[in-house]
């Protein structure tokens, strides 16, 4: 038989990684395979990302470069798909500059790619399907995931939280969470097939449960911590209002869920947390950063950053550069404000310069590695537990995995056995962003 081959590219989250999964896994289901390249594909899919401006730009640069091969071939099938078609005119937009593209379609109706596929098969092209409410969660679309070890799973959709600087409440609607033994379900699943860490995804996971019965995101840490066979259990992304001492105790008592947690800060000044409508004070962030690290003492914190926000003073600045000082992350993800439009904190008449926003950004970034380099020279002869992901594709003699609180980790080995597995590894030699290391011994 010969397959005909599709090709998904991903721009964002986590949350748009697994919406790419369940694509493959539905257009699997309808005979396609996996291509290697453009060129040699029957469908493309994009799917994009709203939040930043360099990814909508990405987008639109590689909607251009598909021109070509649709010239070249024209059953060529173009889709265009995510968070980005869910913004008001772009759909439009696309359809206008880029007539070439068959499918655009949105966050909320994703179970209907195959169908749309069809209808362009029958000869329907330029078809426009973007909901603007979203419907029921829906159970049981396939899942065709990267990787056999480690594994994402969805426990909520939406966000109702409306930061003043972010897009996702608008593109993935408001807070819905799914039942627990569907997510139970689907963990055993993958439990059995032999994978050894889960990821529990939401744009919020701490306000999973508030729209269910006696049902909270501790009572359901402590649910999947119960399941056979799964290692470890991380969660993201953690919005600091919700982040409750029962989760925390959660975390503290629960033998797979791993010492890492990301907690977005954005800020280090009340003042512009309270312009950005985060709904906590830099004194409450630092009292809950203080709280966790009594309560799990090896703990990592990760966290993420906007420079450049409209009014943000250098004493503000100051008050980020503060708070980094204080929390010791781990690792930070590290923005420029770049505006979203149909956010109120696009209409602020407040804006920073450029040039002022790239030189606080720079000087976060000096900042924030110092601190990661002095956390990972801390790491210098320790043993630590390492789940083997892969060969190091920079070393073929080399093998790589993630200690618990999300280190990557490279060490000497040829045994392609242990991947999937649990080692232990010493570290020898730590630097900025990875720790070099030698096998001691397998655990399990």
């Amino acid at each position: 038989m010969n397959n005909k081959k599709y090709l998904i590219e991903t721009w964002g989250c986590q949350m748009n990684e697994e919406d790419s999964e369940k694509i493959a896994g539905m257009l699997k289901e309808i005979g396609y395979i996996e291509a290697e390249n453009r060129e040699d594909a029957d469908i493309i899919i994009f799917n994009t990302c709203a939040v930043r401006e360099n990814a909508e730009l990405k987008v639109y640069g590689n909607i251009g470069h598909l021109k070509a091969l649709k010239s070249k071939n024209p059953d060529l099938i173009i889709c265009i798909g995510g968070c980005m078609m869910q913004q008001k005119g772009v759909p439009d937009e696309i359809k206008k500059k880029y007539p070439y593209v068959d499918i655009i379609f949105g966050t909320h109706n994703i179970h209907r790619l195959p169908e749309l596929i069809n209808n362009v098969k029958q000869g329907n092209t330029n078809i426009i399907e973007v909901w603007d409410q979203e419907g029921e969660i829906l159970e049981g679309i396939p899942v065709e995931r990267k990787s056999d070890i480690k594994a994402f799973v969805t426990i909520m959709h939406g966000c109702n939280n409306f930061c003043t600087y972010c897009i996702v409440p608008y593109t993935r609607g408001r807070e819905r969470s799914r039942k627990p033994e569907a997510i139970i379900n689907e963990i055993k699943d993958l439990a059995s097939k032999g994978y050894k860490e889960i990821t529990l995804l939401g744009q919020n996971v701490n306000s999973y449960g508030k729209d269910l019965d006696n049902m909270s995101f501790a009572k359901l840490l402590r649910m999947v911590n119960e399941i056979d066979g799964i290692e470890r259990v991380r969660f993201t992304t953690s919005h600091p209002k919700d982040l409750t001492e029962d989760v925390i105790l959660a975390i503290k008592e629960c033998d797979k869920l791993c010492e890492h947690i990301h907690l977005p800060v954005q800020s280090g000044s009340t003042r512009i947390l309270n312009k950005m409508n985060r709904k906590y004070t830099k004194e409450q962030y630092l009292e809950l950063v203080n709280s966790i690290k009594k309560h799990i003492p090896n703990v990592a914190i990760t966290t993420d950053i906007i420079v450049g926000f409209p009014g943000e003073t250098e004493e503000d600045f100051q008050e980020t550069l503060d708070l980094v000082k204080k929390v010791q992350y781990d690792s930070a993800f590290t923005f420029i404000y770049s505006i979203r439009k149909g956010t109120p904190a696009a209409e602020y008449e407040d804006q920073i310069p450029e040039d002022i926003k790239h030189d606080r950004f720079n000087r976060l970034i000096e900042v924030v590695n110092k601190i990661i380099e002095e956390k990972n020279a801390s790491y210098k002869d320790k043993i630590v537990e390492v789940l083997v992901e892969e060969v190091s594709k920079t070393d073929e003699s080399k093998l790589t995995g993630r200690t618990r609180t999300g280190k990557l980790v490279h060490f000497d080995s040829n045994d392609k056995n242990l991947i999937g597995k649990l080692v232990n590894v010493k570290i020898t030699e730590p630097r900025n962003f990875i720790l070099i290391g030698e096998f001691v011994e397998l655990i399990r």
